[in-house]
């Protein structure tokens, strides 16, 4: 069960590394860690995706140990484009020569001395993206990445960029609940052959059915707190959606995580889902989630459940999406 992006041939599920070291609730110990990332290596997975970002360099440095010792059999990616400045405050920077620096930065990080598939994390709305596309087509002629992907842009920016050089990958956030791509990003790749990529593909855990309660379950650093969709005033319209949810789950005979992955690898070959999680044995259930068949009637009942018309609240707060190119939306 594979997938490809660009000349990879990678398992159709892999790998989000970012809550091992970022975002969530406090970081699992190194050891947890080490062991979520094994597991999944045990279990036949070959993608996987990690970014400067994420706990500024130490999920790097993560995958950097855990994955030295089989580099060569498996697909690493990484992203560039947003770090922190002098007094500590992430910025978005896309210029050429931070691009360069960051790159020689990931690779010492990753101890690696290539970086298979290096994403633009965000589009620096200062900076045109042909000139950062420039700095990235770069480092492949001089051997430091082998394909170039963009995370989170529309498909107009999208076409701008491929126009410079061949883009592997486009990163987004693709769940039930989340259906943005559909509106042109999806075709727009089918139609350059270019792989993308679902992040978040269980709803940031919404689609998991454990979160009942935001305001008292997530810890105060948690940056669902900051999402509308998980505000008081909303999360408990968008639970109601969650019984039918359960419901078509167990007449499909798999778990919710497993429901919400199939659904994204029904809906077209060139779509590579990369859940994430702190836990071994949820890293289990989401590699098993290859094995879900779905038929029409059950696809059909999901979409007409859980879109864009049927969930409560915006995905980011004002600050977040104005960082977000969504030019086509």
């Amino acid at each position: 069960m594979s997938r490809r992006i660009g000349p990879f041939t990678v398992s159709s599920i892999g790998l989000g590394c970012m809550n091992l070291s970022h975002a969530y609730s406090a970081p699992p110990s190194a050891e947890t860690a080490e062991t979520v990332i094994r597991t999944a290596i045990d279990r036949g997975v070959t993608h996987f995706d990690t970014a400067a970002l994420y706990g500024f360099g130490a999920n790097e440095e993560l995958l950097g140990r855990v994955l030295k010792k089989c580099r060569a059999d498996v697909v690493l990616a990484s992203k560039c484009g947003i770090w922190k400045d002098e007094k500590g405050v992430r910025v978005i920077d896309g210029r050429p020569a931070t691009l360069v620096r960051a790159c020689d930065d990931s690779l010492r990080r990753l101890q690696t001395d290539v970086i298979d598939l290096y994403y633009l994390h965000r589009m620096d709305a200062k900076v045109p993206i042909e000139e950062s596309v420039g700095a990235l087509a770069d480092l492949v002629q001089a051997g430091k990445i082998r394909t170039i992907g963009l995370s989170e842009v529309s498909a107009a920016t999208l076409r701008r960029a491929y126009a410079v050089h061949p883009i592997a990958a486009i990163q987004s956030e693709y769940s039930l609940w989340t259906r943005n791509p559909e509106i042109a990003v999806l075709d727009a790749c089918r139609e350059l052959d270019v792989a993308f990529v679902a992040f978040s593909p269980l709803a940031r855990g919404f689609l998991c059915g454990a979160l009942r309660d935001p305001a008292t379950e997530l810890e105060p650093k948690d940056i669902r707190r900051a999402m509308p969709r998980f505000y008081a005033e909303n999360y408990p319209r968008n639970l109601q959606l969650l019984g039918e949810y359960g419901r078509i789950a167990d007449e499909a005979g798999c778990t919710w995580p497993q429901l919400a992955l199939a659904w994204l690898l029904a809906k077209a070959p060139h779509i590579v889902p990369i859940p994430g999680t702190r836990h071994p044995a949820h890293a289990i259930e989401n590699i098993e989630a290859q094995r879900v068949q779905l038929a029409p009637g059950v696809i059909a009942a999901l979409e007409a459940l859980i879109n864009q018309q049927t969930v409560v609240g915006q995905r980011y707060n004002e600050p977040t999406q104005r960082e977000i190119d969504t030019e086509e939306f």
